[in-house]
């Protein structure tokens, strides 16, 4: 063969292995996630998200689906993603893979394996690494508007926020009521409540500082405001149940428009839940604080919220609930249990 043709024959051999070559990259970058169920089921999609034992993937034939963790027996990603493991260890720029159950992350000379239980975040936010605040809140109103034989007017309003890092967990509620008929006000109470939680070593625990204030016109309280310490525990933190208690200490000072003053200690407790058990990215939810006069065992505050929220649209949520107020400490003219129920709407962030 001649030197000329040797060259032309290299050349062609060089751009057949390059084509090739740039084939299989291609293929390899646009192959899509794999997931083998535990009964030998395959999903092939895009897997966007891995959060509270839920694997989220994009998929072409079904949309969006949500999957177990502990129905997986094996998952590939094309993309390698931050993972981060519930003993808090971070993984930078590598894929998940699993097999036989077990997450596999490469190490420096041998290759570690884990549950995949222990695979608690992918792709986690700033804040889950340690850098700055997660900001959730909600705004929400309720109007009612009534003409006829009586004329009614209710507005009921509410804001919440919520800052939350690694160490600690900044909270501001704001709650309020005024109601007119035939032009007589007949309803004008609000309360605001400021926290601030601190995570212990083990982050299930935190202790705390609380700040409240209420007033209520028709309930002849002027104004009564509480702060104290307190220590929480949080049993439960999955989409299916939240749930966690406080309890702790509080100096109260109360202020009556007609009733005598006071002032005492007391023993505070609270109680918050929620759910996604009804589906629907619905959420059954509950509130329950309350205050014991330690002074005198007869006088005791407890406030209470049923409620169930659902998305409309956007960032639109509503939700129906009941609150029930009871303070034994009030006048004795003063009905002791104040029962309301409302319809609201609001917007989430």
């Amino acid at each position: 063969m001649s030197p000329i043709r040797f060259r032309r024959s290299l050349c062609a051999a060089g751009l057949l292995a390059l084509h090739i070559a740039g084939a299989v990259a291609e293929d390899s970058n646009t192959s899509p996630d794999e997931i083998v169920l535990q009964n030998g089921s395959r999903i092939l999609g895009t897997v966007t998200a891995t959060r509270d034992g839920v694997v989220t993937v994009e998929t072409e034939f079904a949309g969006t689906l949500s999957i177990a963790q502990d129905k997986i027996a094996s998952m590939r990603t094309q993309t390698p993603v931050v993972m981060k493991l519930e003993d808090g260890t971070v993984v930078e720029d590598q894929p998940i893979v699993v097999a036989d159950s077990e997450l596999v992350l490469p190490a420096t000379l041998v290759t570690q394996s884990y549950p995949l239980a222990d695979l608690a975040v992918m792709n986690p936010e700033p804040w889950e690494l340690g850098q700055g605040y997660r900001w959730k809140g909600l705004v929400s109103a309720a109007l009612t508007i009534e003409d006829g034989n009586t004329d009614t007017e209710e507005f009921d309003y509410r804001v919440e926020s919520v800052w939350r890092s690694l160490r600690d967990r900044f909270t501001t509620k704001l709650n309020g009521e005024v109601d007119e008929a035939n032009g007589v006000k007949n309803a004008e109470n609000w309360n605001a409540t400021a926290k601030y939680d601190y995570f212990l070593e083990d982050p299930t625990w935190y202790t705390g500082l609380t700040a409240a204030a209420e007033s209520d016109k028709f309930a002849d309280l002027d104004l009564r405001y509480y702060i104290g310490p307190y220590l929480g525990h949080q049993f439960y933190e999955e989409p299916v149940l939240t749930l966690s208690a406080e309890v702790g200490a509080v100096y109260v000072n109360e202020d009556f428009i007609v009733a005598d003053d006071k002032e005492y200690p007391g023993a505070n407790w609270t109680v918050n839940a929620s759910s996604n058990i009804l589906g629907g990215d619905s959420r059954l939810y509950l509130d329950h604080n309350g205050i014991l006069n330690l002074d005198d065992a007869g006088d005791l505050i407890m406030n209470t919220t049923f409620g169930l929220a659902f998305p409309l649209m956007f960032s639109i949520e509503a939700a129906a609930e009941v609150l029930l107020e009871y303070d034994s400490g009030l006048p004795p003219e003063v009905e002791k249990l104040d029962q309301t129920y409302r319809f609201r709407i609001g917007y989430t962030w």
